[in-house]
């Protein structure tokens, strides 16, 4: 019986060993094995770095919405002329309309920027190329009076404006006084978009090369790179200028195209008091030149 019941004991020892091994899980290899586990089961929560730049200054200004477009103040233009008269354009080729416009159908005096039309009229009836630019480039007065009087003076202005659509547009009172031609800055806008959109290759590149090469000082001596020249540094342009004296005011306008291919036509006519000096009536018609570059995107 003694035997027995020592074999029972061994046996029930033996079985509550295993039990034990069996249900009791170890104490150290647990705790260890969580401890690994533990950047793998955390590291989706980690990924908050990479998603950082979502809300970072660098996406969001990417975001940021375009700045608000350059404007003109029309009456600081016209401050700009104190005593005078100022009238104003800026015509955007590309955009195809007026970025600035000021009192842009009052009429002028045209002085000089009557010879864009003579110089049209001229090319047509066959005057060389060469007589064309140098009334142009120079201002040549001269030149212009006898091309006035062979190719029909007042008729030309009236011939031009019909064709163009100048609505502003006369002729001057006294048929010998191409000068005295009445014009607004709005046709001269037409004139330029007629000559570079509509006219033949021929006549474009004859006006625009005498235009681009315009000499500082003209014919008369008069310095004739006030408004445009003066104005937009480096930038490419092609002028015309204007200037007369002194039938109740001192004329002095600036026209012409300014940046990459033409895209800009820039027009600017003044009358001012003859107490002024051409010398001082240009730096104003600079000023306003200068007013008007914020409109200019190629500055």
């Amino acid at each position: 019986m003694g035997k027995v019941s020592g074999v029972f004991l061994l046996v029930g020892l033996c079985l509550g060993a295993i039990l034990a091994m069996v249900l009791i899980p170890p104490s150290r290899p647990g705790p260890v094995a969580v401890a690994e586990a533990a950047p793998s089961t955390t590291a989706p929560a980690v990924e908050a770095e990479p998603e950082d730049p979502v809300v970072s200054p660098t996406p969001s200004s990417s975001a940021a919405p375009d700045p608000p477009p350059k404007s003109v103040d029309s009456q600081a233009l016209a401050d700009l002329v104190p005593g005078g008269q100022v009238s104003v354009v800026v015509y955007d080729r590309t955009a195809k309309k007026n970025t600035v416009s000021l009192k842009a159908d009052r009429s002028y005096t045209s002085a000089s920027l009557v010879k864009l039309l003579i110089a049209l009229e001229a090319l047509q009836a066959g005057t060389p190329p060469s007589t064309v630019q140098r009334m142009l480039s120079v201002s040549d007065d001269d030149i212009a009076s006898r091309l006035w009087t062979a190719l029909g003076g007042p008729l030309i202005v009236t011939r031009w404006a019909n064709k163009i659509g100048l609505a502003g547009t006369r002729p001057p009172e006294d048929p010998g006084r191409w000068g005295d031609t009445r014009i607004t800055a709005a046709d001269v806008v037409k004139i330029y978009r007629y000559l570079l959109d509509q006219a033949g290759t021929g006549p474009r590149t004859t006006i625009m090369r005498a235009l681009s090469g315009a000499t500082e000082s003209g014919s008369d001596g008069v310095r004739q790179y006030f408004g445009i020249p003066d104005a937009v540094g480096s930038l490419p342009w092609s002028i015309k200028q204007g200037w007369a004296c002194c039938r109740g005011s001192r004329i002095l306008h600036s026209s012409g195209a300014v940046g990459k291919d033409d895209r800009y036509l820039v027009v600017v006519l003044s009358s001012q008091p003859l107490s002024t000096t051409y010398a001082s009536a240009g730096r104003r018609v600079t000023e306003v030149v200068k007013a008007l570059l914020p409109a200019i995107d190629d500055m």
